[in-house]
């Protein structure tokens, strides 16, 4: 399957989106929703939320960054979710993919993150990638696991007490993988 951004479709209660490849106008929306997630706590590793140079760096350097929209209420066009993807290792090891993702809190359980998991596991296919690798999904991140479970990722190891949480308390972090060959 060759994928040709941007991509149209629906979610499950029939929400159109639009998937693109984000660039520069995507930054702000980007930082705004990842100002959430960072916030929550519940899904990625850092602590504060970075400036913009580490943002840039955390989604955009040496990255594909790919940005889900879709109309809100009144009308108007808002960033739901975005993923980014990268090789994981250098050199001899390169062709192992590595992604991160969010989804706005408002958008979840409608179908995106399976939308734009679906959509990274072929663009990495077209992009070359074998395998996907996460280094750290939240143990309690339930959600996510099951997610990436129905995508076809299978649980490596646990990382016991890797995370800390908002309430100084740990919680361990699953390391997840998807061979690409057999699509």
């Amino acid at each position: 399957m060759s994928l040709s951004f941007p991509i149209e479709a629906k979610l499950k209660d029939g929400s159109p989106v639009q998937v693109v490849l984000a660039d520069h106008q995507d930054i702000e929306p980007l930082r705004d929703l990842y100002r959430i997630i960072v916030e929550e706590g519940m899904s990625y590793p850092h602590d504060r939320f970075p400036n913009q140079d580490d943002f840039i760096d955390y989604w955009f350097r040496g990255k594909s960054t790919v940005a889900a929209y879709v109309p809100d209420h009144a009308g108007a066009v808002t960033m739901a979710g975005a993923f980014y993807l990268k090789s994981n290792w250098p050199g001899r090891a390169r062709q192992v993919a590595n992604a991160g993702f969010i989804v706005a809190p408002d958008w979840r359980n409608k179908g995106l993150g399976w939308l734009l998991g679906a959509t990274m596991l072929a663009y990495a296919k077209q992009l070359g990638y074998r395998s996907v690798i996460f280094n750290l999904v939240f143990a309690e991140n339930v959600a996510a696991r099951h997610l990436w479970e129905k995508l076809g990722f299978k649980a490596l190891s646990a990382i016991p007490g890797a995370v800390r949480k908002n309430d100084g308390t740990y919680q361990d972090a699953m390391i997840m993988f998807r061979s690409l060959l057999d699509q």
